[in-house]
């Protein structure tokens, strides 16, 4: 197949739509805790939508996996375990900083880790990117991209310190600025660990294609994979938040413990909306792996260049995410020279997504 980089910048901005609009829906779940919603989510994000999707686009999806050396397999799931602790956190950073600042800070880091690190483990940043043109172009587009990530994170930081606490609970209702940037930060560093998951599991492209998968899809099994990682991080993290808070009954309907104390009213209702929040969860998680999704298919069009790949899904998270941002007015008590330089950040991941896609096509 002849790599289509326009068709794959598409993708990415299909992938990163889907990963800033994730969190939404958990917006309108009802007296669950944190660790039942993000545990059922997940469970869709990473073990049902994986396996469902590759068996369905995957020939003989169990006879691929069978053949796959057992080293692989324990680089994909170690990648993909180190990746859940920035899954993990990457939620706790929606709740401290809200969706703007927080992707831009966590994806921000994401970014410089997951398009430049595989490149320099194999040894080919200087003959993929410093040794021919459209490798410089790329080169640009990163440089830009991070300047548009800056950019939005100082914006971020100038909103925080001329807001009063009261604007600051009004947009984020557990907004924490220190404590949401320690946890970003930490969230950036180790989400990269994805990439490298998907790095380790080139080979099995390979077995995949072999099996007769067309190229588009030779991608899925490896999330299976990594995202069985994701899972055992998350799911002992939420276990334990489980059995330290007495939650496990919010799945057969019980009300959160915290909801009932800040509002009397809501303990005499005695169960929660269980239909309503399986079905939000579901969308949630399901939304969460589509990202990932696209993102193999965005990959499979880059041709040599497909390293940047990760760089296009990151600066396109960010667009997003502030577009919804700016949608649950987070930004509403902003200045206006704030605000301006929101969009000015996100003018240059929009530029940024044009020069990569433009490198990529001379490279291609």
């Amino acid at each position: 197949m002849t790599p289509n980089p326009l068709l794959g910048v598409l993708f990415h901005w299909l992938g990163g739509l889907s990963s800033a609009s994730f969190y939404v829906p958990y917006r309108g779940v009802r007296r669950w805790s944190w660790e039942i919603f993000w545990l059922t989510g997940g469970i869709f994000s990473w073990l049902l939508a994986p396996w469902l999707f590759a068996a369905l686009q995957t020939h003989d999806l169990l006879g691929v996996m069978a053949q796959v050396p057992p080293k692989i397999v324990g680089l994909c799931v170690m990648f993909g375990v180190l990746w859940g602790f920035g899954g993990l956190t990457y939620g706790l950073t929606m709740r401290y900083l809200g969706l703007s600042l927080g992707m831009a800070v966590v994806l921000g880091l994401c970014t410089v880790f997951g398009t430049l690190v595989p490149p320099l483990v194999r040894g080919q940043f200087g003959e993929t990117l410093l040794g021919t043109l459209s490798g410089r172009i790329i080169l640009l587009g990163l440089l830009v991209t991070l300047a548009g990530i800056v950019v939005v994170a100082w914006a971020g930081a100038k909103k925080d310190a001329a807001l009063s606490p009261e604007q600051k609970k009004a947009a984020v209702a557990e907004f924490d600025f220190r404590k949401g940037i320690a946890v970003a930060v930490f969230s950036g560093i180790m989400s990269a660990c994805f990439a490298f998951g998907l790095s380790a599991g080139e080979p099995i492209k390979a077995l995949t294609a072999a099996a007769g998968t067309g190229p588009l899809w030779t991608g899925l099994p490896t999330l299976c994979l990594v995202m069985f990682g994701g899972l055992i991080t998350n799911g002992v993290w939420c276990a334990w938040l489980i059995f330290k808070n007495r939650s496990a009954g919010q799945w057969l309907g019980a009300v959160s413990p915290a909801e009932a104390a800040d509002k009397p009213e809501v303990a005499a209702l005695k169960r929660s909306p269980l239909a309503a929040n399986y079905l939000l969860c579901a969308v949630a998680g399901t939304a969460w792996y589509f990202q990932f999704f696209f993102y193999t298919m965005g990959e499979s069009q880059m041709g040599r260049f497909g390293f940047s790949s990760w760089t296009l899904h990151m600066a396109s998270i960010i667009i997003f995410g502030t577009l919804w941002g700016f949608a649950f007015r987070e930004w509403k008590d902003a200045r206006p020279g704030v605000k301006a330089m929101v969009w000015t950040g996100v003018a240059l991941l929009v530029g940024a997504t044009v020069i990569i896609g433009y490198g990529n096509r001379l490279g291609g």
